[in-house]
């Protein structure tokens, strides 16, 4: 069954159509089910039966649906981000840039984008690694609310730091989008990996999926969210809030298809490499600067 999706607000990025109000049939075999697997102990095959109902019937819906996004068109974008690790300075506006824009919870532990520091001491051949999340970082701003690196290292003998800032990937094959059971998660035709929370019903499958740790739980709505690359900024010719507030243009966006676009430059100067390779997730956001120990 084909769903439309549409635009709303320029803060969701897709809704579907008020038809979507009724239960589908799949959604409605998918709860019988599994009431009937608790009833009869056998809960886990019944539940792996009904999700496997639910995500054919879901990804059939999404193959088939765009959003309407007025003066837009998907198929002459390909969008991609790097990142310049040999630039940032950890100022952490593009963290505070993407909760304003995002209307992201002010506390520490829900975001977007964040940025970890890796420092090597004399002697160790380890990094210590931390991000505005550490509970050191936290006392030393004060409030969740507010976001620094606290000078832990003034004392000690540092023989190398560098920030990394991170974000959600966008892969070419991405892990989230096989697991999700609704098709809440999928893959849009210029690149972006989106998240329709009118079907996401919190299983958090795509959490643990995602090798990045780019997704997080909203308790109260019940739902996962991640970045989106401001998804709503994009498609009208924006670029992403982290990308326009960062002071050192150490973040990078662009439309692959255009071999002079920012992006693209970048990848043609330097020598980029992406992270965890080896997952075959093939991710959308190149790095420069990076040490064999960031993942």
């Amino acid at each position: 069954m084909t769903r439309e999706r549409r635009m709303t607000t320029e803060k969701q990025v897709v809704k579907k159509n008020d038809d979507s109000a009724a239960p589908s049939p799949g959604r409605r075999n998918f709860m019988s089910m599994l009431g009937a697997a608790i009833g009869s102990g056998a809960a886990a095959v019944a539940t792996v039966a009904a999700a496997d109902v639910l995500t054919r019937e879901a990804s059939a819906a999404t193959a088939a649906a765009k959003p309407a996004i007025p003066g837009y068109d998907w198929s002459q974008h390909h969008w991609g981000y790097g990142v310049d690790a040999t630039k940032c300075i950890g100022c952490l506006r593009c963290v505070e840039a993407c909760k304003t824009e995002n209307e992201v919870a002010g506390d520490a532990h829900h975001f977007r984008t964040w940025v970890e520091r890796y420092v090597y001491l004399e002697g160790e051949d380890k990094p210590r690694i931390d991000s505005h999340a550490d509970p050191v970082n936290i006392a030393a701003s004060g409030s969740e609310k507010e976001y620094r690196f606290a000078n832990r290292y003034k004392d000690a003998k540092v023989e190398k730091s560098f920030f990394v800032p991170k974000l959600c990937n966008h892969c070419t094959h991405p892990a989230c989008v096989q697991v999700c059971p609704t098709g809440a998660t999928y893959k849009t035709d210029d690149g972006a990996v989106l998240i329709d929370h009118t079907y996401c019903i919190g299983c958090q499958y795509c959490v643990q999926a995602c090798p990045y740790g780019a997704r997080f739980f909203i308790a109260e709505k019940r739902v996962t969210d991640k970045c989106t690359w401001c998804y709503h900024r994009i498609t009208k010719g924006l670029q992403p809030a982290c990308v326009e507030v960062c002071p050192v243009s150490a973040r990078i966006f662009g439309d692959l298809n255009d071999k002079e676009s920012p992006v693209s430059r970048f990848i043609k100067e330097n020598r980029v490499q992406v992270l965890k390779r080896e997952t075959g997730n093939a991710p959308n956001v190149f790095y420069v600067g990076l040490d064999k120990e960031v993942v």
